[in-house]
């Protein structure tokens, strides 16, 4: 009975240590979102706030290619965003799922001048996150339709596939 005791115990003591290895603090990284046209490759940097809510910062590029009676337009993008998530615990260890809305900004660049010009835009947003329990690495997916307040005008004023993959390295606990 003692050796059965002590078998749960020691397998308790390991799920408890592997649900508080997949909590962080802060995490670096990139995340991609391939169909996105102003923030295809991001820097990403990622902050828990407590222990549900985080701030997800962005800055990166985007690119665009048209092909107009044989004039080919490809505007480059900068952008920034900010994200507020909540998130919400799972019964698996350092997985959880996040809704929230953010704010976004860019500048595109082109020789068209229907294709240059400011964009800004607000969005909803979901999508799980996992930490990794033996290594500082951070996974994450995310949706986020696009309402775009004011663009360039050839952009579209609504944009439904900025599906993101997110990897951060963990650099706080």
């Amino acid at each position: 009975m003692k050796k059965l005791m002590g078998i749960l115990l020691v397998i308790a003591g390991t799920g408890t240590v592997a649900m508080a290895q997949g909590d962080y603090k802060n995490a670096i990284g990139m995340r991609v979102a391939p169909e996105s046209y102003y923030d295809l490759f991001t820097v990403s940097y990622k902050t828990f706030a407590g222990d549900a809510g985080a701030f997800e910062l962005n800055a990166g590029i985007g690119s665009r290619g048209y092909n107009y009676h044989d004039n080919a337009y490809h505007p480059f993008s900068l952008s920034a965003s900010g994200t507020y998530q909540h998130h919400f615990e799972t019964k698996l260890a350092g997985f959880k799922w996040f809704v929230g809305g953010g704010l976004t900004v860019y500048q595109a660049f082109s020789g068209s001048k229907n294709y240059r010009g400011f964009g800004f835009g607000f969005y909803p947003t979901g999508g799980v996150d996992y930490k990794f329990p033996l290594i500082p690495l951070n996974l994450s997916a995310d949706y986020r339709p696009t309402i775009l307040v004011t663009r360039p005008d050839n952009y579209d004023s609504f944009h439904a596939t900025n599906f993101g993959i997110s990897a951060r390295y963990v650099i706080g606990r």
